[in-house]
């Protein structure tokens, strides 16, 4: 498969594996027909640039679109609520994302790998950020922690050597009750978390 493909309205989902190593397909728009977009549907399509998610799917499964390495953008719409694990993992030219305010969690290694990622917006639904979800990101400057996470998994931001500023929309009470995995914080060069109310010095 090369090229462009538009899927058509009459599929309802996108099976597991489905363009698993289609390494030359370049764009793809999925139309609002589809509700699902299944594990590893897009697995090391490393030729894959653009990818228009229609306005009905509510899941992107595991390792979805990891591996995609030439990448640089993708609008998850609103109508999504759940996001596998490593759906986005080595994604390496992936510069921004915004996580909707509609999806809950941030599955491990979601965003592992994603060396070009400059700007992450976190929905105010999060509740959980998983193990190593930006591991390696190691473009990223700042981050913003949205007052419903309240739990941090390990090595989140392992290696994530840029990464100076996180600042925690919620109270310093908030962010010490958050649940925090070992090493969360490893290899980062920020010191504290700037939270509503007061700066927490990170150890």
């Amino acid at each position: 498969i090369s090229g462009h493909i538009t899927i058509p309205d009459s599929i309802k989902s996108i099976d597991d594996s489905a363009f698993s190593g289609c390494s030359s397909l370049t764009s793809i728009t999925i139309p609002d027909s589809v509700t699902t977009i299944g594990e590893s549907a897009f697995y090391n399509c490393e030729a894959l640039e653009s990818v228009t998610i229609g306005n009905s799917v509510t899941t992107i499964g595991e390792g979805a679109f990891s591996g995609c390495s030439s990448l640089t953008s993708i609008t998850i719409p609103d109508s999504v609520t759940t996001i596998g694990e490593r759906a986005f993992r080595d994604c390496s030219r992936l510069t921004s994302i915004t996580i909707p305010d509609s999806v809950t969690g941030i599955g491990r290694e979601l965003f592992s790998g994603c060396r070009a990622l400059e700007s992450v917006t976190i929905g105010n639904s999060v509740t959980t950020i998983d193990g190593s979800a930006f591991r390696n990101c190691t473009k990223l400057t700042s981050i913003t922690i949205p007052e419903s996470v309240t739990s941090i998994g390990a090595a989140v931001f392992n290696m994530c050597r840029k990464l100076a500023s996180i600042t925690f929309e919620g109270t310093v009470e908030q962010w010490n009750a958050i649940e925090k995995g070992t090493n969360w914080n490893n290899n980062i060069p920020a010191t504290s978390v700037t939270c509503s109310d007061g700066i927490v010095e990170l150890n």
